[in-house]
């Protein structure tokens, strides 16, 4: 019987987790984003991978966020994440580069060019796209460019927390599934949990050539991400929204509601266009949609959605 192993998934809203944390997850490997279209890196790969180490991750991947619809636009992401990957990561020929395929007119042609662009670089590509999507896509054609397939489909909605074995009467049935992504809220940590099906998605992981922390650096473990004058590093707030603090640009991409709330029932303050920039200095999952809280004079705050939670595909992009 194939063991399974616990993943989860990094990416800038995963930067508050401690090396505490991280053992109290107990996962045994990690999925950094590394970048996002040509114009986005992750400013927090380094101390993502320093901290899960620290904590017990025994082996990496690493992940770009397509945003392409044609051939040449994959193959330009595709150098980009490669670039990005050894430039912030060094990683190494033979480690899992995952395209995380979720927007709109995606085609199939693109696809198999961002692999076999990975590919014919040294590394190993992965492809990862949701249960409700696969008909965007022919998998068949997909299935020999890529070495690892990873699906996500959350039998618990609403971002409820899920334990680390999920129940396999709602598995998402279909061909060549390495990896099932069940829940974007594992244990309660507000972090993307995977659990692995086959030997393959282990073997993948190379755990004994996994990422170690910069040499003659301590493990960060409470490193504030903002200024101490900001609110607590995590709070509840009236309505037991949980919030995490985080200092940051949000540049949108389309048309978006700034409210007094982080509800879609809030009032609305002013719309968004696409170019638009928010600074904010916190985010939360609620409401079906990610926010972020936007500081505003006399103590006032706004709030905007800023990346569905469901497909988790960000209505912008942050710096």
């Amino acid at each position: 019987m194939t063991e399974r192993k616990t993943v989860i998934d990094l990416a800038s809203f995963q930067s508050h987790l401690t090396v505490d944390d991280y053992k109290a997850i107990g996962a045994d490997y990690a999925i950094v984003k590394t970048t996002e279209s040509t114009n986005y890196v992750n400013p927090y790969i380094r101390s993502l991978i320093d901290r899960s180490a620290g904590g017990g991750i025994k082996g990496f991947a690493f992940y770009h966020f397509g945003r392409f619809h044609n051939d040449a636009q994959a193959v330009a992401e595709a150098n980009y994440f490669i670039a990005n990957s050894k430039a912030q990561a060094n990683v190494q020929p033979g480690t899992l580069m995952i395209l995380d395929a979720e927007i709109s007119n995606m085609p199939t042609s693109s696809v198999i060019a961002f692999l076999n662009t990975v590919r014919n670089a040294g590394y190993h590509p992965g492809f990862y796209t949701y249960k409700y999507l696969l008909p965007n896509f022919n998998l068949e054609a997909i299935h020999p460019n890529m070495d690892m397939f990873w699906l996500a489909a959350y039998p618990l909605a609403n971002g409820k927390a899920a334990g680390k074995n999920p129940d396999f009467n709602y598995f998402p049935s279909a061909n060549y599934v390495d990896m099932w992504q069940h829940t974007d809220n594992l244990l309660g940590y507000n972090v993307d949990g995977s659990i692995t099906l086959t030997d393959n998605a282990i073997n993948l992981f190379n755990p004994s050539e996994a990422p170690t922390p910069e040499p003659n650096k301590p493990i960060e473990q409470e490193k504030p991400a903002i200024k101490p004058t900001l609110p607590a590093h995590n709070w509840v707030d009236d309505l037991g929204v949980r919030w995490f603090a985080e200092k940051g640009t949000f540049t949108s991409n389309t048309d978006l509601h700034l409210r007094w709330g982080a509800s879609p029932s809030s009032s609305v303050i002013a719309m968004l266009h696409a170019g638009d920039i928010v600074k904010y200095d916190a985010w939360a999952r609620t409401n079906g949609f990610v926010y972020v809280r936007q500081p505003r004079p006399n103590g006032q705050y706004g709030y905007v959605a800023v990346q569905d939670a469901r497909t988790n595909e960000p209505f912008g992009k942050f710096e």
